[in-house]
C-alpha cells in the first residue's frame, strides 16, 4: 500500500549541493555532512505547509567503497533530526548506491529513483517539483514529467551555465530557501 501523500503533494530534493554541502571528495561521514544555510528551515517550512518532502540522491561513494551503509544511515539520521527539530519532516529518502559505470536504472539522470518515489507515494510525478543542483537532476525530473528546478548552490552555478536548449525553461534560484519560498507562495494562491 502506498504511503500517505500530504495534502499539497510531493516535493523531491536532491541531497548533496541542495540540502548539504557538496564535496568533490564525496561526503563520507556524518561529520562531513554539513547543511547549507537555510536548507533545514526550508524543508521544515515545506513540510509544515502540507507538502510531502522526499529526497532522491546518487550515492556512488557506496560503490566506490568510500563509506558504508552505516555511515550513510548516520548522515540521513542527522538530516531527519535537524528537520524534526525545525518543526518539519522528511517523508522518504531513496538512494542509488551504484557507480557511474554500473548501468543501473536508478542513477540520475535515469528516472529510476523518481519512479521509486512515485510508487512509494502512489502518485503520478507530472508537475512534481524536483529541486537539484546538476543537469542530471534536471534531466531525471524532465524524463518523468516532473517540474525541474535548479539551485545555484553545490554544482548549480556550473550547471546553469551549461543548460542545453531543451532545459532553458528551467526555473533557477539561488538556494533551496529561495526555491521553497516560491513554492510556498504558489501554494497559497491555489
Amino acid at each position: 500500500m502506498p504511503a500517505q501523500l500530504a495534502e499539497r503533494g510531493l516535493i523531491v530534493l536532491d541531497r548533496d549541493g541542495v540540502i548539504n554541502r557538496e564535496s568533490s571528495e564525496f561526503v563520507k561521514s556524518v561529520e562531513e555532512w554539513l547543511p547549507l544555510a537555510g536548507s533545514i528551515d526550508a524543508i521544515a517550512a515545506l513540510s509544515r505547509a502540507g507538502f510531502s518532502v522526499a529526497v532522491a540522491s546518487n550515492q556512488s561513494g557506496l560503490a566506490r567503497g568510500l563509506f558504508d551503509n552505516d555511515a550513510l544511515s548516520a548522515m540521513h539520521e542527522k538530516l531527519h533530526e535537524l528537520v524534526v527539530a525545525a518543526g518539519g519532516r522528511i517523508e522518504h529518502i531513496v538512494v542509488c548506491p551504484h557507480g557511474p559505470d554500473d548501468d543501473c536504472d536508478c542513477r540520475k539522470p535515469k528516472p529510476g529513483l523518481l519512479r521509486q518515489l512515485g510508487q512509494h507515494f502512489g502518485t503520478d510525478l507530472a508537475g512534481v517539483p524536483m529541486i537539484g543542483d546538476s543537469l542530471r537532476d534536471l534531466i531525471a525530473a524532465s524524463s518523468v514529467g516532473a517540474r525541474p528546478i535548479l539551485v545555484r548552490t553545490g554544482n548549480g552555478q556550473d550547471a546553469e551555465g551549461r543548460l542545453p536548449a531543451v532545459l532553458r525553461f528551467v526555473e533557477v534560484f539561488d538556494d533551496l530557501a529561495a526555491a521553497a519560498a516560491t513554492l510556498l507562495a504558489e501554494s497559497l494562491r491555489v
